[in-house]
């Protein structure tokens, strides 16, 4: 920590599972909050303060294993990552690649297995053939909130046809922090937080969408 302060970092020590901690860290203006730590209560009481303090904010945890899966999800987690699965891919890879699996389809195995584990990564696992595309036209995630008056609210995801744009709803998070799988039947609120996915351009339309129609 005091390395990092003489360097000119901002660092913060204290317990996560603290308000007080959290909110010196930055909570109110933060983009994204990774819990890193493997310990359950801690993480139960991070998402708690979030929930509470800045439902907007997307949080990512690291487990163990999927044991406490659906408690983290339930209590506001966007994404958990077991490092039993990512350990699992990488034995897998190297010992299909060790017996003679050619690369390419090993690459493919691992991609579909987390294709099918992580929502918000959905499609984002590309191979080495895609390294030399234009990065600035890649697909990545966006972050948007309802404000009051957006023109989306009380709209449902079906007619703002966020699909005919590229986009796709990855996640969606009420204002209470609760986590909601996203249908075309979803009627978005006030203060509903989507995670969208798309490239640059079809993003920065299909938020104009939401908050002006």
């Amino acid at each position: 920590v005091r390395q990092a302060a003489a360097a000119g970092d901002s660092v913060v020590f204290g317990d996560a599972a603290r308000l007080q901690a959290l909110m010196a860290a930055g909570l109110a203006r933060a983009s994204a909050v990774v819990v890193t730590y493997l310990d359950v209560p801690g993480a139960m009481k991070v998402l708690a303060n979030t929930r509470a303090h800045a439902p907007q904010v997307p949080v990512i945890v690291r487990t163990q294993d999927d044991h406490d899966l659906e408690k983290l999800q339930a209590a506001g987690a966007t994404e958990v990552v077991p490092e039993a699965i990512e350990g699992s891919l990488m034995l897998a890879s190297h010992a299909l690649a060790l017996v003679g699996v050619p690369m390419r389809r090993v690459i493919r195995v691992v991609q579909d297995q987390r294709d099918a584990r992580y929502n918000l990564l959905r499609g984002y696992f590309h191979g080495a053939d895609d390294d030399n595309a234009d990065e600035l036209d890649h697909e990545r995630l966006n972050t948007f909130t309802l404000t009051p008056g957006a023109r989306a609210i009380g709209q449902t995801l079906e007619r703002l046809s966020l699909q005919g744009l590229g986009v796709r709803v990855a996640s969606l998070r009420r204002q209470d922090g609760q986590p909601r799988v996203p249908a075309e039947d979803t009627v978005l609120s006030d203060g509903d937080t989507l995670v969208l996915s798309g490239k640059p351009a079809a993003l920065a339309m299909a938020i104009e969408r939401l908050q002006k129609g």
